[in-house]
């Protein structure tokens, strides 16, 4: 394979891109840069009623912000243009003409009323619902009656009877459908406008797409397609459906599914790292050569091969994306992971939109203190709740710590250095040393009670570090309100 390769992206512009439209995007890409080839993004425009006037501008982002980048599209221009499909309809008619002249398409002028009585007939005769046929030799003089009546006509494409379809897929094998049960289809609606099966098979021709890299939800979509090239003398391009991705219950995910996060600019604004979503989704139906999962959008691409996306449904797990994310979290640039999650903390109204510089610094140190832990930025939230607080409530857990009979002489004397020493780490490390000195008490039984006493918590990132950011008085009142109690 070489610069042969053309494949393309050609999503509706109806909203914002979902994360298996995400996927496809990123097998067309990781196709397209392995082999060298071309990587075309195309707007499927001609569903005029669902689309959305921002919906192009988004997509673009998103696929930007995961480092999905096109070489040819609306923003690029390109050989083969327009790369919106209302720009191309004179494109279209020529097209529409030739099948109408050859015989293999032809109007009809059934009304919405008039198709759904006859699909109900159908069903009370336990017949899968099609379109009949009813107008498929309709004389001038039917034409211009149903005309008089202010019928407008669809184009439908006559499909043939009696006919195997074989679609030959990459990932799934050849695929075999029977004519019989397709029914004739619409190509142009009563406006004018191409169906989305008709206008994707002319653009792909036109622009010389060489694969078909999508999604098996269209692989229902892939005779209509097919029956076209060859009516229309076209060489049909090499297919290759990716698994359906199901959600964690294993159903299919549809998107009223709020089990799961479902659209790319969710994740961004949560907080995530394009390059965990990237590598996620790039699991869901492709397996990389070897056992190593991490892998950069270089690395992706390098590796990738058609004949390693998978036929098996592909399962969305959750919690797998939150660890991923928090391998990559952990590795980032602390700078980055602050930027990612300090508009949270004052989304959360914890800290003010226009802070001093020495809220920034206790921001930025606060942050990276909690960097190994976060799955994503938006989690700081939680995850730094008792540094806001004024009182804790401690749970019985650490109500039995407290309760251990070392802990008031432990509390006091800590208190005492608490008083006394310099605010920053180092000395709160040291004081804390001294206090095992003093008592005679280490471990557990030490850092135990100061950690739950100061924190609320078990467990959770540096000590030392937590008391400089909880702040002396913060400190000082919570040691002495158990030491009243005491």
């Amino acid at each position: 394979m070489s610069n042969d390769i053309r494949v393309r992206f050609a999503p509706s512009p109806t909203g914002h891109l979902h994360i298996g439209g995400a996927r496809s995007a990123l097998f067309n890409y990781l196709f397209a840069r392995h082999h060298g080839g071309t990587f075309v993004l195309r707007i499927e425009d001609t569903d005029q009623a669902r689309n959305v006037d921002t919906a192009t501008e988004k997509l673009m982002e998103s696929l930007k912000w995961l480092g999905i980048d096109w070489d040819e599209s609306v923003d690029k221009g390109g050989e083969y243009g327009p790369y919106k499909s209302m720009d191309r309809l004179e494109l279209y008619q020529t097209y529409v003409d030739q099948l109408l002249e050859s015989g293999k398409a032809y109007h009809c002028y059934m009304t919405q009323e008039e198709l759904e009585k006859e699909r109900e007939e159908q069903r009370a005769r336990g017949e899968t619902p099609m379109y009949s046929g009813r107008d498929r030799n309709l004389t001038d003089e039917q034409k211009r009656a149903y005309e008089a009546e202010g019928r407008k006509p669809v184009v439908r494409f006559l499909v043939p009877s009696d006919q195997e379809i074989v679609v030959k897929d990459e990932v799934r094998g050849d695929v075999t459908f029977d004519s019989n049960g397709i029914g004739d289809f619409v190509i142009v609606r009563q406006d004018g406008i191409p169906t989305y099966n008709f206008a994707v098979t002319i653009d792909d021709h036109l622009m010389k797409i060489s694969h078909v890299i999508r999604g098996e939800e269209h692989l229902s979509n892939t005779p209509n397609q097919v029956l076209l090239y060859e009516a229309l003398g076209f060489e049909t391009p090499v297919f290759g459906h990716a698994s359906l991705i199901l959600n964690q219950d294993r159903q299919k995910m549809s998107k009223r599914d709020e089990s799961i996060i479902q659209f790319v600019e969710q994740y961004r604004e949560l907080g995530y790292m394009p390059e965990a979503i990237v590598n996620f989704i790039a699991l869901l139906g492709w397996s990389p050569g070897g056992e190593e999962e991490m892998l950069s959008l270089k690395e992706l691409a390098e590796q990738f091969r058609l004949d390693r996306v998978i036929k098996a449904p592909a399962v969305f797990d959750t919690q797998k994306l939150e660890w991923m994310n928090n391998q990559y979290m952990k590795q980032a640039d602390p700078d980055r992971v602050v930027w990612m999650s300090l508009p949270h903390l004052v989304k959360a109204g914890r800290l003010p939109e226009n802070m001093s510089e020495q809220q920034r610094h206790w921001a930025y140190d606060l942050i990276t203190l909690h960097q190994e832990k976060m799955s994503y930025g938006a989690q700081i939230v939680e995850l730094t709740e008792l540094f806001f607080k004024e009182q804790i409530d401690y749970n019985e857990d650490a109500k039995a710590v407290l309760d251990e009979e070392q802990v008031p002489e432990v509390l006091d004397a800590f208190r005492t250095k608490v008083k006394e020493l310099t605010w920053e780490p180092d000395a709160v490390k040291a004081a804390l040393k001294e206090v095992q000195k003093e008592t005679g008490h280490k471990g557990k039984k030490l850092f135990m009670p100061v950690r739950v006493a100061v924190t609320g918590q078990m467990h959770g990132p540096d000590l030392p570090k937590t008391i400089v950011l909880l702040g002396r008085d913060k400190v000082l009142k919570r040691l002495d309100t158990l030491l009243a109690d005491a």
